[in-house]
């Protein structure tokens, strides 16, 4: 006899018809903007930036268990998203399009982040059908020679998988899904995002975020980021992107950038573009941490590690909803809002991050 799916309706029971009139007549309460959910660390690219290429040798290839899954339902209640995707690429999870599904019946609008490397026809039309409102393809270049260092999913290969899944969505107009472009501003490739308004009309896409490099994986790529003390690089940058955004936005379509505040520069800057006070991040494992810069998936002795709980298949479904508001996390919030943040927060360039 086989075991029940964990992930059923059965095993996942909505609200109550108390809770269900509340929500209709006021709305449901959702304290946490945004649950980002590791279904994958498993990645098939090499992208020559990532740490799971640079620490290869210790990391943890996994994928989110159905009981994991189903662990977050009491946190996916109190969340108005949930994203699909952590350090790997999440289609690769062969339950993807389950989790979607508990995502939504949880009440949650639901997005994810890929390469397109497993993209086809078939996947393409259960994306359009499963109600998801955003899937972003990921480019460092609008070109093969620029987005090079992207290696193992050529640039070809991320426009047919876009084409693809807008293949899709013309046939189903009433469809809510959106595609954007999550475009990593490498220095070394500044001179490509120029290009990127063309690529986003080509493809039909609405919406591109251009973001840089915050993690560095490895000493030798820190000349691909952006520090806030880096003034005449973050100016020529600005120089680029500002008229970039201008000419997206002349032709109907929407380009946001996000670079360090020079000004902020010898001063304290408080808070997190990350908005770690109402989001939190869940790994493969169900480890609980504020983003995922503090939770890499490797076997190391990582001192810049943040975990402040685990979600747990079994446990009661009300000390599951608490999970995130547990005194050490509390306290890691408090002290970022603060002059003295916890110290793998206080060199990180997200918090001194300014949005055009």
């Amino acid at each position: 006899m086989s075991s029940p799916d964990p992930l059923s309706s059965r095993a996942l029971p909505g609200p109550g018809l108390f809770r269900r009139l509340r929500e209709l007549a006021l709305g449901r309460e959702t304290p946490l903007l945004c649950m980002q959910v590791e279904v994958s660390s498993v990645c098939t690219c090499h992208c020559t930036y990532c740490p799971q290429t640079v620490k290869k040798a210790v990391w943890q290839s996994r994928l989110m268990t159905d009981q994991t899954f189903a662990a977050l339902w009491p946190l996916m209640r109190q969340c108005a998203r949930v994203h699909l995707q952590g350090w790997g690429e999440p289609f690769l999870h062969p339950r993807f399009l389950d989790f979607v599904r508990v995502a939504r019946r949880a009440g949650c609008a639901v997005s994810t982040t890929t390469c397109g490397l497993r993209m086809d026809e078939t996947l393409a039309a259960a994306i359009v059908d499963s109600g998801m409102d955003v899937v972003a393809f990921s480019l460092a270049g609008t070109d093969e020679a620029s987005n090079a260092s992207r290696r193992g999913i050529p640039f070809a290969r991320v426009c047919a998988a876009i084409r693809q899944v807008q293949a899709a969505r013309r046939q189903r107009p009433d469809s809510p899904l959106e595609l954007h472009l999550a475009y990593l501003l490498l220095p070394s490739q500044l001179e490509a995002v120029r290009r990127l308004p063309d690529v986003m009309e080509e493809l039909d896409v609405r919406c591109a975020v251009v973001s840089t490099m915050d993690y560095v994986a490895a000493p030798e790529l820190a000349h691909e980021a952006y520090r806030p003390q880096d003034t005449d690089k973050i100016a020529r940058a600005a120089a680029v992107l500002a008229p970039v955004a201008a000419r997206a936005r002349q032709m109907g379509r929407e380009l946001w950038y996000a670079l360090p505040d020079p000004e902020a520069v010898g001063r304290v800057r408080n808070g997190c573009r990350e908005n770690v006070d109402r989001t939190i991040y869940v790994d493969t494992q169900g480890n609980l941490s504020p983003c995922v810069y503090v939770n890499l998936p490797t076997s190391e002795q990582d001192p810049r590690r943040r975990i402040f709980a685990r979600a747990e298949y079994g446990r009661p479904a009300g000390e599951q909803a608490d999970l995130w508001r547990n005194r050490e996390f509390a306290a890691f919030r408090a002290a970022l809002s603060g002059p003295w943040p916890d110290v793998p927060c206080a060199d990180c360039s997200k918090r001194f991050e300014k949005i055009w």
